[in-house]
């Protein structure tokens, strides 16, 4: 990324308003050509976006990558529990988080509250966190594959990724 990238900017530039049609006219477009059952996949910033198309009963299931933008534990919960607790009682997507050491959006602390709400089996449709060790936020796309734990981290996302939408949908 260059050094003069403005993220705040960035942002607000890329707000629901502009980057959620997009996806809505894609999913219509898919449902008048007969698709009837869809998965989500979202790095980073689509993680909001994987998560809010479950909670509207969209998509079948779901699969994000060092997510941000999300409220822990408001999201796993409901609005006035956490994000796991909001996901456990109001998606019925299957979810897979791929996860890793440092990730401000994503801290270790919120990777075992996701656990403590939806693994063990607790959120029937199903769930599962691959943690990547030594990987930094961003790993699943734009990591550096001359580190072997970054590599390794990139390509087993992608293949938790494939065997869970395999396995769901």
């Amino acid at each position: 990324m260059s050094g003069n990238f403005n993220i705040s900017a960035w942002f607000a530039n890329h707000g629901q308003d502009k980057t959620r049609p997009p996806l809505d006219s894609v999913i219509a477009a898919l449902k008048e050509q007969g698709v009837t059952r869809f998965g989500a996949t979202g790095y980073c910033f689509g993680g909001r976006y994987t998560f809010d198309l479950a909670f509207e009963g969209i998509i079948q299931c779901s699969v994000v990558a060092h997510p941000s933008g999300l409220k822990i534990p408001e999201d796993l919960e409901h609005r006035l529990i956490s994000l796991a607790q909001k996901y456990a009682s109001i998606s019925k997507a299957p979810l897979l988080i791929n996860s890793c050491t440092v990730d401000a959006q994503f801290p270790l602390e919120a990777q075992a509250k996701a656990d403590e709400i939806l693994g063990g089996g607790k959120f029937a449709p199903g769930y599962k966190r691959e943690y990547f060790e030594g990987c930094t936020h961003g790993f699943a796309v734009r990591g550096d594959l001359s580190d072997e734990k970054v590599k390794a981290g990139k390509e087993g996302s992608f293949k938790a990724s494939v065997k869970f939408f395999l396995q769901y949908l």
